[in-house]
Protein backbone atom coordinates (compact mmCIF):
# COMPACT_ATOMS: atom_id res chain seq x y z
CA UNK A 1 0.00 0.00 0.00
CA UNK A 2 1.89 3.44 -0.69
CA UNK A 3 1.19 5.98 0.87
CA UNK A 4 0.73 9.68 -0.49
CA UNK A 5 2.81 11.87 1.40
CA UNK A 6 1.52 15.43 -0.65
CA UNK A 7 -1.85 14.75 0.64
CA UNK A 8 -0.95 13.87 4.19
CA UNK A 9 1.12 17.15 4.23
CA UNK A 10 -2.04 18.58 2.99
CA UNK A 11 -4.25 16.98 5.59
CA UNK A 12 -1.67 18.11 8.55
CA UNK A 13 -1.32 21.17 7.26
CA UNK A 14 -5.25 21.76 7.26
CA UNK A 15 -5.29 20.56 11.15
CA UNK A 16 -2.59 22.95 12.35
CA UNK A 17 -4.39 25.68 10.69
CA UNK A 18 -7.57 24.82 11.96
CA UNK A 19 -5.95 24.70 15.62
CA UNK A 20 -4.41 27.67 15.46
CA UNK A 21 -7.58 29.38 14.28
CA UNK A 22 -9.58 27.94 16.59
CA UNK A 23 -7.31 29.42 19.28
CA UNK A 24 -4.64 26.26 20.23
CA UNK A 25 -1.39 28.38 21.18
CA UNK A 26 1.39 27.87 19.21
CA UNK A 27 3.63 26.17 21.73
CA UNK A 28 0.64 23.39 22.69
CA UNK A 29 1.00 22.39 18.57
CA UNK A 30 4.74 22.85 19.04
CA UNK A 31 5.02 20.14 22.02
CA UNK A 32 2.14 17.77 20.40
CA UNK A 33 4.30 17.85 17.20
CA UNK A 34 7.57 17.04 19.27
CA UNK A 35 5.71 14.29 21.14
CA UNK A 36 4.53 12.77 17.68
CA UNK A 37 7.79 12.28 16.03
CA UNK A 38 8.78 9.55 17.98
CA UNK A 39 5.71 7.22 16.84
CA UNK A 40 6.13 8.49 13.50
CA UNK A 41 9.33 7.82 12.70
CA UNK A 42 9.25 4.39 14.26
CA UNK A 43 6.16 3.48 12.25
CA UNK A 44 8.36 4.99 9.13
CA UNK A 45 11.11 2.95 9.97
CA UNK A 46 9.47 -0.44 10.63
CA UNK A 47 7.50 -0.07 7.71
CA UNK A 48 10.81 0.41 5.49
CA UNK A 49 12.30 -2.41 7.04
CA UNK A 50 9.81 -4.91 6.07
CA UNK A 51 9.28 -3.68 2.60
CA UNK A 52 12.71 -5.24 1.58
CA UNK A 53 11.01 -8.91 2.79
CA UNK A 54 8.87 -8.82 0.00
CA UNK A 55 6.06 -10.50 1.93
CA UNK A 56 8.37 -13.47 3.12
CA UNK A 57 8.57 -14.24 6.93
CA UNK A 58 11.61 -16.51 6.65
CA UNK A 59 13.63 -16.72 9.44
CA UNK A 60 16.72 -19.06 9.75
CA UNK A 61 15.94 -19.75 13.39
CA UNK A 62 12.09 -21.00 12.18
CA UNK A 63 12.69 -21.47 8.42
CA UNK A 64 9.50 -24.29 7.70
CA UNK A 65 10.68 -24.48 4.53
CA UNK A 66 13.78 -26.64 5.60
CA UNK A 67 13.48 -30.10 3.97
CA UNK A 68 16.45 -31.50 5.49
CA UNK A 69 16.74 -34.47 7.77
CA UNK A 70 18.30 -34.02 11.32
CA UNK A 71 19.20 -36.84 13.12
Amino acid sequence: MKVNYGLVAIAVAILVVGALWLGMPLSTLLVLGIVLVCPIMMMVMMKGMHADEGGRHDHPESNANDQTTRH
